[in-house]
């Protein structure tokens, strides 16, 4: 039994040695981390609150400063939306304002934008503007 016991423990031995010596920690990749985006400042459209936005309206929202912000893109409608972006260092804020051609209509704001490490991120937000 003894005689049996010895090589499945070498072998055994050698198997976990060879797994831990294969570890290369500089190959390990980093991760994509995708953008966040938060804090939208108009009120969404619901059919339950049906909530209106008032026409031409300012908006705002952050997303994380993992972004390229020269890839961001702002969409109503499929058209681009005009916008500023601000480094705040730890976050950017982006603002902008809903252009008077939208008055009484639903609107789908579409934010595109890459990471840092070529994540894409996606978020829009549906609206309703108020009639005048």
């Amino acid at each position: 039994m003894k005689k049996i016991v010895s090589p499945l423990l070498l072998l055994t031995t050698l198997l976990f040695t060879h797994n831990a010596l294969a570890y290369n920690p500089g190959a390990v990749e980093e991760a994509c981390k995708k953008p966040k985006f938060s804090s939208f400042s108009l009120a969404e459209y619901n059919a339950a609150t049906k909530l209106e936005v008032p026409a031409q309206s300012d908006f705002s929202f952050t997303l994380s400063n993992n972004i390229d912000p020269a890839t961001l893109k702002l969409t109503a409608k499929k058209k681009p939306l005009p916008f500023t972006i601000t480094d705040k260092n730890s976050f950017f804020l982006v603002t902008g304002k809903i252009p008077a051609d939208y008055t009484g209509k639903f609107v789908r704001i579409d934010a595109q934008v890459m990471a840092k490490l070529s994540c894409k991120g996606l978020d829009g937000w549906l609206i309703k503007i108020a009639g005048q």
